[in-house]
């Protein structure tokens, strides 16, 4: 017998405010948190805006001398998971740590340290190239310095699968839990990629907005004045525990994750499948992986990008698996107001998910001003829309051609 697997705790670092409660009333509100970037100097750039973390400080989640140790998205990855830890008052000198474990979500990695070393190296020679070069740099060490904090010694990999990294570790940690692998995972994504290198390669492939003068209206989902998506970071951490081992010791419960269906488009390294033959796979697989009708979602948080393409093809995925029921559903992407944190969108995008279905407030898609034809479907534009949501749908697409769908549903007794 499968173990059913629930939300206890989540913890998210975001261009709109650190800790759930911050990130939601902005969410709602239908706050966009893109600004021109302040980082660096970005004047040269095609795209001179990103979603940034703007008041995030290390030293309150963890000693000096340790976040010196990590980059920059395993620090908010560190920090998230503490968040979450306390959010879902787990007391883990009470868990069985060897049931306990990580698989996080990361598109990129340490680029900071990559190109500050890169420079050094260049600049100064080998010589001075820091010995903690490689472990901050690569991409796995987010995972392993929350276990290594926390002491979890269960399942703990990294899932890089571009922008859908998040959903991909939180399906495979959802998995690790249904199987009777473990108690309890910390899963979800992180990312911290808005660097001169990485902002300059997707500029080159003419992929972001270039709406610089109007930062806050430049990610517009499904508009037909959309242009690009906007690079932007944080984390989405979320505690995933056996509803069994939950109940034992009275934890809250936000929502269950209900199902999880991945795919791949197979066909272009960048682009979509232009008939969302992927798409449609991996949210098909996720419903049957849930014994869901698409009748039973009420929701779905979309991909929505924001580029020309994605939204289109994302639009005819949907109405091929929801035929009729398509007209009815909501649809939003809350990416119009946090940009797109690339691997780490949809562990963010799993916060919403959950928060919507406790709470009843379906969080709005801003920026829709220009009705597409080919994108015709409810987007829950630009007002927040209070709805009682039984089950939704997240997607998350990524370079590759790789597809993962989650589903969440209200937790109920049977």
């Amino acid at each position: 017998m499968r173990s059913r697997v629930v939300i206890t705790g989540m913890g998210v670092i975001t261009p709109l405010g650190i800790g759930l409660e911050a990130f939601w009333s902005a969410l709602v509100a239908g706050r966009s948190g893109v600004r021109r970037i302040q980082s660096f100097d970005a004047s040269a750039f095609r795209t001179q805006i990103a979603g940034e973390v703007l008041e995030f400080d290390p030293t309150e989640y963890m000693e000096k001398k340790e976040a010196r140790r990590m980059d920059r998205y395993a620090q908010f990855a560190v920090a998230g998971a503490g968040m979450a830890i306390a959010d879902a008052g787990l007391d883990l000198g009470r868990v069985q740590r060897e049931r306990a474990g990580v698989i996080l979500g990361c598109g990129i990695g340490g680029i900071y340290t990559f190109e500050q070393q890169a420079r050094v190296l260049a600049e100064r020679g080998p010589d001075r190239v820091s010995p903690l070069f490689v472990p901050m740099m690569i991409g796995n060490m987010a995972a392993g310095q929350i276990a290594l904090t926390y002491r979890l010694y269960g399942p703990n990999t990294t899932v890089v699968t571009a922008c859908a990294s998040s959903n991909h570790a939180i399906g495979d940690a959802f998995k690790v839990i249904q199987r009777g692998d473990a108690d309890v995972m910390i899963t979800g994504g992180t990312e911290a990629s808005i660097t001169p290198l990485a902002l300059a390669g997707f500029c080159s492939m003419k992929a972001t907005s270039v709406r610089n003068a109007e930062p806050e209206k430049a990610c517009r989902p499904f508009d037909a004045e959309r242009d690009g998506f906007v690079m932007s970071e944080g984390c989405g951490i979320l505690v995933l525990e056996s509803l069994e081992h939950a109940r034992a010791r009275g934890a809250r419960v936000y929502a269950e994750v209900a199902g999880y269906g991945t795919s791949c488009d197979a066909y272009h390294i960048t682009a979509p499948d232009p008939h969302g033959n992927g798409a449609t796979l991996s949210m098909r697989a996720a419903l049957q992986d849930a014994g869901l009708a698409p009748e039973d979602i009420d929701y779905i948080n979309a991909h929505g990008t924001s580029t020309p393409l994605n939204d289109r093809v994302e639009t005819v995925a949907i109405k091929r698996v929801f035929g009729a029921q398509a007209t009815r559903l909501a649809v939003s992407s809350t990416k119009s107001m946090t940009g797109h944190l690339l691997g780490a969108a949809g562990g963010l995008e799993g916060v919403v998910c959950a928060l919507v279905l406790e709470r009843g407030v379906i969080p709005p898609t801003i920026n829709y001003e220009n009705p597409d034809p080919d994108c015709d479907l409810d987007y829950v534009p630009n007002v927040a829309r209070a709805a009682e949501v039984r089950a939704c749908l997240s997607n998350s697409f990524g370079f590759g051609g790789h597809n993962a769908t989650l589903v969440f549903k209200k937790c109920g007794g049977e």
